[in-house]
C-alpha cells in the first residue's frame, strides 16, 4: 500500500469510527478543559452569564438533567415572569434548526431568559440570522453561542439527495448545506452513516463560518470575548453532543 493511500485509509477508519461513536460523552481531556464534574447536574446562573466556558458547563448539566429524567425545569412561575418584564440577559445563544423536535430550553432544562435562540432549517443562517446574533452578543451581552444540529434533520438529507425542482424557496436551504453534504458524500461512508456526518458537517461549517462572520463575532470571538462551539442532538436518546473539533479548535485550549 502507498503511503497516500495509507493516509486516506486511516482518514477513513478516523471518520468512520468518529461518527460510529458520536453519541459517547466529552473525551476526559475536554471534560478536564470545561471542568465537567461526572454526575453533577447543577451549576450557578449568573456565573454562566458571565463566563461561557461555564455557560457551556451549564447546558451539558441541564441536558444530563433532561436525559436522566431530572429536569428540574426552572423560571417558570409566575414571579420569574414579572422578572422578565424589565428585561433579559440570556447567557447563551443557540442556533438551531426548526424542527419541532428540538425545543433548546427543554433539552437543556433552562427557563425563561436563559436562552436567546434563532432557529431555521438546517440552521442555514442568512443576513438576518447574523443580525440577530450578533444583537444577542452586542445588545444583551451573551458570550456563548452553540450551533445545535440534530440527527435525522430533513433539510441536510434534502442536501444529500438534491431532489429535483424543490419547490419555492427550499432550494435556498438546499445549496446553503450542498457544501458540507458533498464532502461527505466524497468519504464513501457506508450509507448508514451520511446522513449523520454530514449533519456534523454542516455544524462545523456553520460554527467556522460565525467565527469568521465580520465585523462583530470575528472580533469578538478572536478576542476571546465571545465562545462559539458546535453540537449534535440526538432526537432518540435526548443527548446533546457537543463536537469536540469546535472545543479544541478554541484559542483558549491551546493555551
Amino acid at each position: 500500500m502507498t503511503s497516500s493511500k495509507f493516509i486516506y485509509f486511516l482518514l477513513g477508519v478516523f471518520f468512520i469510527y468518529s461518527f460510529e461513536t458520536q453519541a459517547q460523552q466529552l473525551s476526559p481531556e475536554v471534560a478536564r478543559f470545561l471542568k465537567v464534574e461526572p454526575d453533577t447536574y447543577f451549576a450557578d446562573r449568573d456565573t454562566a452569564f458571565g463566563d461561557p466556558y461555564y455557560g457551556l458547563k451549564k447546558l451539558i448539566y441541564g441536558n444530563r438533567r433532561f436525559t436522566d429524567d431530572k429536569s428540574t425545569r426552572p423560571r417558570q412561575t409566575d414571579s420569574h415572569l414579572m422578572d422578565n418584564k424589565s428585561g433579559q440577559a440570556p447567557f447563551a445563544t443557540i442556533v438551531g434548526c426548526a424542527d419541532s423536535r428540538v425545543p433548546s430550553e427543554i433539552i437543556f432544562d433552562q427557563g425563561v431568559g436563559d436562552l436567546f435562540i434563532t432557529r431555521t432549517a438546517g440552521q442555514v443562517m442568512a443576513e438576518a440570522s447574523f443580525g440577530t446574533i450578533e444583537f444577542s452578543v452586542e445588545a444583551l451581552k451573551t458570550k456563548l453561542i452553540v450551533v445545535l444540529g440534530h440527527e435525522s434533520c430533513g433539510a441536510v438529507d434534502a442536501a444529500i439527495k438534491l431532489p429535483a425542482n424543490p419547490p419555492g424557496h427550499i432550494v435556498t436551504l438546499i445549496n446553503s448545506i450542498k457544501p458540507a453534504a458533498l464532502r461527505v458524500k466524497a468519504m464513501n461512508l457506508p450509507e448508514n452513516q451520511v446522513l449523520s456526518a454530514a449533519v456534523r458537517e454542516n455544524v462545523i461549517e456553520q460554527v467556522n463560518m460565525l467565527r469568521g462572520l465580520e465585523p462583530v463575532l470575528s472580533r469578538r470571538y478572536q478576542s476571546e470575548e465571545v465562545v462559539i462551539v458546535g453540537a449534535v442532538y440526538d432526537i432518540s436518546t435526548g443527548n446533546v453532543n457537543f463536537i469536540e473539533e469546535t472545543i479544541i479548535s478554541l484559542p483558549r485550549y491551546s493555551k
